[in-house]
């Protein structure tokens, strides 16, 4: 059995024929959608920290997303490591200070001081009343 024959390509005129092109790494990727998604969103935690959904959920899914853009970059598979590394400190500055106010807003509606309130707001039928259950929380929570 004989094996095709295929012409060979010459070089162009003047030119040396070099032989087959050497095989090379693909360039890095130009873009890291990761490092982008993680800035986005980091912004977004600190930007509504003050809500659960705001803070926590998108404060953990932009220092998720900029450790991975971060890993990528760093592997050389990908570029904008340092916007990755900000939107994971952004997006966990968020989520702190979204667990820190939610830490709070919770021990504030557990505590005593509140329950009676609830209890004589419940109970109050005038706006007069109610006045003074706000006082008397107030007077309560300062003591």
């Amino acid at each position: 059995m004989s094996m095709p024959h295929y012409p060979q390509q010459s070089a162009p005129e003047g030119q040396p024929h070099t032989g087959p092109v050497p095989h090379t790494d693909p360039a890095p990727a130009r873009g890291n959608n990761l490092a982008i998604a993680a800035l986005v969103l980091g912004i977004a935690a600190c930007v509504f920290f003050w809500t659960v959904v705001g803070g926590i959920v998108l404060g953990l899914a932009a220092v998720v997303l900029g450790i991975l853009g971060a890993r990528r970059a760093r592997g050389g598979r990908a570029p904008r490591r340092t916007m990755a590394i900000v939107g994971a400190v952004l997006g966990g500055l968020g989520l702190i200070v979204s667990a820190v106010i939610v830490t709070i807003g919770v021990s504030l509606l557990n505590s005593d001081e509140f329950k009676d309130f609830n209890d004589c707001v419940r109970h109050a039928n005038t706006q007069s009343e109610k006045d003074q259950c706000a006082d008397d929380y107030t007077q309560d929570v300062n003591n």
